[in-house]
């Protein structure tokens, strides 16, 4: 299975490429979308422009998308809302459930403490993931994502095998 993580951003925003093999987890990509300058209506049509190139080029067959936190800037929080919108649509319109998992659940997952700082992360991601060369902070935020969706998935495989044998 091949799976993407994206981390959302209007600036930045990064992805991540995984293929799962039952345990075995390989890097295939990772880089970041970006969008620096110009109104809001061009800048998410570039996002959504160079996610849509990756999913062409890579075809992934599943999706995460980190969820997004409020704060106390709502402004801010709408925009990245709307570069989330992007996130969610471009799996959605490649034919993609998209697994939405919050900041803490991703840390927890890869790094085993739900309030980990970026370099942490990067680290972890580096550790499972050695033959990545990380295209900066956002890739490997998103790469996290992509790991985080993997061990949810490989352990829901588990419990449906564990159910169905316990039902037959």
């Amino acid at each position: 299975m091949r799976v993407i993580g994206i981390d959302p951003g209007l600036r930045n925003m990064g992805w991540g490429i995984i293929d799962v093999d039952g345990g075995r987890l390989s890097h295939v990509a990772n880089g970041t979308c970006t969008s620096k300058s110009g109104d809001l209506a061009s800048r998410l049509l570039s996002l959504h422009q160079q996610l849509s190139a990756v999913f062409i080029e890579f075809v992934p067959e599943a999706a995460a998308v980190e969820q997004t936190f409020v704060n106390s800037n709502g402004a801010a929080t709408l925009k990245l809302g709307q570069a989330r919108a992007i996130a969610l649509l471009v799996p959605a319109q490649a034919g993609l459930t998209v697994a939405e998992y919050a900041p803490n659940t991703v840390k927890k997952v890869v790094v085993g403490v739900g309030h980990a700082q970026k370099e942490q992360v990067a680290h972890m991601v580096k550790t499972q993931l050695p033959a990545a060369k990380l295209a900066g902070p956002d890739a490997a935020d998103a790469l996290a994502i992509a790991l985080c969706h993997a061990h949810h998935a490989r352990f829901a495989g588990r419990l449906e095998a564990a159910l169905k044998r316990a039902g037959a």
